[in-house]
């Protein structure tokens, strides 16, 4: 067996201490292992199969709560924890407190006893409700998908310890109540813990009745985040804190450029070093598997390798960008179209200003804190992992398939990732390359690890891409059409999401465009995607994050040909939608949009939906010289019920700093192909003298809860190139914004 420091926290500064559990070995079915730790122990299970519903699953469950362990949702122990499993990964995003939160609340319980633990990988139990069968986190639907499947879970839990009571007590079951972790009739009390035993013997309700809104207790309050203290206190688990009994470290050594391949390598000085345990030729590159980081990276160092590069790209990024425009030239794909916006535009008898404008948006990284890095073992049993898993069912599947083996053998540890930003969601990766270094070292733990430079430049980027679009603003300001083509990449054609695609170009390309809330009566959208050996992925909030700058930028330039004052100018195109609306009237009343502001400074405003949630966004923008400094952002966010208003605001803050980095310099550009930033000293991610103040305010809400890890990123850039439009009389139609 192994052992490994696994995450058991509490609320209390009496249970934080961490707890060694045993992992084990292979050879012990997980199934067996956890019935055998479970019988006789007197812990509640609760769970929950793959429908949003509990009862749908559970209305054929035995008393034998054990059994259900495997799709549980709840544990409850004699020493009165509550235990949710947390089916998502969480890489910053807060899941591990907001789920919890859910549970907590329908429960009864109080928050002091809540704890929770990642859910083990089995998309028959655990799957993602809105990706079909698969479990992963992405596209902010971690709260939005669990909302019902944990009220359900927490509702029926409540119902069957009121069962318990009744028979213990013989009282009636209206007299009873749940609440702060106490089980009570008045007369006769008794902590979740002491009635646990009793309560597990009791029938699953097929339809548990849900608290009413004015009764949840900790649901839209600012309770403490779960992970905090642990966090702050450096015992949280991340894949690089994981050290194993006799585990070796391996790092790559990839090619020049992207798509590269190995055609040989001379490793004798590598062999020579002590502490080298195997240098390995993978698909990708080749890894040098030592005793540890510091002598694989001297190691690596002294590889001499040469690489194959005919199918790696060849061009620049002024050639691309050349080629991506081209692309916008053509007659592409119609992916919307209502009335005639060609024939409006066109007409010289249909009176008004024509509009023009051409977008570049660069590839970037995802540059998260924690470089991409994965602990796997193979044995002859199947293969084990710990690290950060974002999409379990992938890794899980593509493991086997290499493996030969069936998928219920890949075990995955989930721990906590540093962020990711969607860079941890992505098949045929890090994850894979691990995994084909360890299947040669097979019997031995490897913790292979990637630096700073081979995150930078063997990144899957958000996808370069180009805009040209043409419309009209009648003479008494109102717009009469809008022609748009864009190109870029896909991002979804070629992987496990490509199903996804239902039409001739990928969605990522056009999402943001193609749905556009604005009332007006001449609409077309074309796409086209656009081809190149550079590699892609989401990126926090995938399309929205390109598509809304292009858009929002636009329409600022439309409200100035139609002399009408932005906001003004979006209010009227946004009268039939009051969610919309709703967001960008509080923006710009918190804002105090339109006061006066001295020489050089000035407002700009954004509106976009995205996952969901709609978001608005006013930022205060000084300009001096070359000089751009945002001052304050207002953010208004409409995402349904606030499970927790302090997270919300948390990520509204980090989505913000996110996107400022695209303002003001991260970029990744090409030089015939060879990608030529490195680190953070030239892709220069946002520093902390330029986040500029930011208040967030949430719309009161009973709509179910939507996503806020991501909406918050789209409508930031052109907020800011709004404002320096405003100061400077010229459109960004760039990013990053340079001032010339």
């Amino acid at each position: 067996m192994y052992h490994l420091l696994q995450h058991h926290q509490q609320a209390t500064a009496s249970s934080a201490d961490n707890t060694k559990t045993e992992i084990t070995a292979l050879s012990t079915t997980r199934r067996g292992f956890i019935k055998t730790i479970s019988a006789g122990s007197g812990v509640f299970m609760l769970g929950c199969g793959v429908a949003p519903s509990l009862s749908q699953a559970a209305a054929a469950a035995t008393p034998d709560l054990s059994s259900l362990v495997f799709n549980a949702f709840l544990k409850i122990t004699p020493d009165n924890r509550v235990i949710v499993s947390i089916k998502h990964l969480d890489k910053g995003q807060g899941v591990t407190t907001g789920l919890t939160t859910i549970v907590a609340d329908e429960l009864g319980a109080s928050w002091q006893q809540m704890d929770w633990e990642f859910a083990p990988a089995d998309a028959k139990r655990y799957n993602n409700l809105y990706w079909g069968q698969s479990q992963g986190t992405g596209g902010s639907t971690s709260i939005a998908n669990s909302w019902d499947q944990l009220r359900n879970t927490g509702a029926s839990a409540r119902e069957m310890f009121i069962q318990a009571a009744t028979k213990k007590w013989q009282v009636e079951v209206g007299n009873i109540t749940v609440k702060d972790g106490i089980v009570s009739d008045g007369k006769h009390s008794a902590t979740l813990g002491e009635l646990a035993a009793e309560a597990a013997k009791q029938s699953v309700p097929k339809e548990p009745k849900l608290k009413k809104t004015a009764d949840l207790q900790l649901i839209g309050k600012d309770i403490p985040r779960k992970d905090s203290p642990e966090k702050v206190n450096g015992s949280a688990i991340y894949t690089q804190d994981i050290h194993l009994p006799g585990m070796l470290t391996a790092l790559v050594l990839f090619p020049p450029k992207l798509r590269g391949k190995l055609i040989s390598v001379d490793d004798k000085e590598a062999k020579k070093m002590p502490g080298v345990v195997d240098v390995v030729k993978i698909p990708r590159g080749v890894a040098v598997v030592a005793e540890n980081f510091w002598t694989a990276k001297k190691a690596r160092d002294t590889l001499q390798a040469k690489w194959d590069l005919s199918a790696s790209e060849s061009r620049g990024t002024d050639q691309l960008k050349q080629a991506l425009t081209n692309a916008t030239k053509q007659k592409n794909h119609v992916i919307t179209t209502r009335g005639d916006a060609a024939t409006t535009i066109a007409k010289d008898d249909i009176k008004g200003q024509v509009i023009e404008a051409e977008y570049h948006l660069p590839y970037m990284a995802h540059a998260a804190m924690e470089p991409m890095n994965c602990v796997v073992q193979v044995t002859d049993n199947g293969a084990e992992y710990w690290f950060g898993s974002q999409a379990p069912t992938i890794d899980q599947s593509q493991t086997a398939e290499i493996l030969g083996i069936s998928p219920d053998k890949v075990i995955i540890h989930t721990h906590y990732a540093g962020g990711s930003f969607g860079r941890r969601a992505c098949p045929d990766d890090y994850v894979l390359d691990a995994l084909h270094i360890a299947k040669n070292i097979k019997g031995r733990p490897v913790k292979m690890v990637w630096t700073r430079e081979d995150d930078m430049q063997n990144c899957r980027f958000r996808p370069m891409s180009a805009h040209a679009i043409k419309a009209k603003v009648s003479t008494s300001g109102e717009l009469l059409a809008w022609q748009h083509n864009a190109a870029a990449q896909p991002i979804l054609r070629g992987t496990p999401f490509g199903g996804m695609i239902q039409g001739p170009v990928d969605p990522t390309v056009y999402e943001g465009i193609s749905d556009l809330a604005y009332d007006f009566e001449n609409f077309e959208v074309r796409a086209t995607e656009f081809e190149s050996p550079i590699s892609t992925l989401w990126w926090r909030s995938v399309g929205h994050s390109s598509n809304a700058f292009v858009v929002e930028t636009f329409v600022d330039q439309l409200a100035r040909a139609a002399k009408v004052d932005p906001l003004s100018f979006r209010r009227k195109m946004l009268s039939k939608e009051p969610r919309w609306l709703g967001v960008l009237n509080l923006a710009a009343e918190k804002a105090n949009w339109g006061k006066k502001l001295p020489k050089g400074t000035a407002q700009g405003i954004a509106v976009h939906k995205a996952m969901g949630s709609w978001v608005a966004q006013v930022a205060e923008v000084t300009v001096s010289g070359k000089d751009i400094r945002v001052n304050h952002v207002t953010c208004a966010i409409d995402c349904g019920i606030v499970i927790n208003p302090d997270i919300v605001k948390a990520q509204m803050e980090g989505s913000i700093g996110f996107a400022l980095g695209a303002i003001f310099g991260e970029e990744i550009t090409l030089k015939e192909g060879h990608v030529e930033q490195k680190n953070f000293d030239s892709y220069t991610p946002l520093r902390m003298n330029q986040m500029p103040e930011v208040d967030v305010y949430m719309v009161d809400s009973t709509e179910r809860p939507s996503g806020v890890g991501e909406p918050g990123v789209p409508p930031l850039t052109p907020a800011v190139a709004n404002a320096v439009f405003a100061i400077t009389g010229k459109p960004v139609t760039q990013l990053p914004i340079k001032l010339v």
